[in-house]
């Protein structure tokens, strides 16, 4: 999916989940401050991913079972990447961060 830094959906698959604006909040407050989401975990669609090293300001990486999400900050958008198995984390970290 693809979203404006100001959370409006630009373009997204039928399978990417109903983001909370909550939830969009937090992502940004991440690419802000560094390390906000750890605590907590990132959610999205209400399912929890727990954060795991990113790039602080253009990368936020989230992991949830054998899946995850990588999350690249543009100048003007969100670019989000949710993968399951057979992909792996450093597949999609390639193509969200190009």
């Amino acid at each position: 999916a693809i979203l404006g830094q100001d959370g409006s959906v630009w373009a997204q698959s039928s399978a990417f989940p109903q983001l909370k604006p909550e939830e969009i909040e937090g992502i940004k407050k991440d690419f802000e401050e560094p390390g906000h989401l750890a605590p907590t975990g990132l959610f999205l669609g209400g399912s929890k991913y727990m954060v795991v090293q990113g790039e602080g300001g253009a990368v936020i990486r989230g992991k949830k079972g054998p899946g995850g999400v990588t999350i690249k900050k543009t100048t003007q958008a969100l670019i989000f990447g949710i993968y399951d198995e057979p992909m792996t984390g450093g597949q999609c970290n390639l193509v969200v961060e190009r």
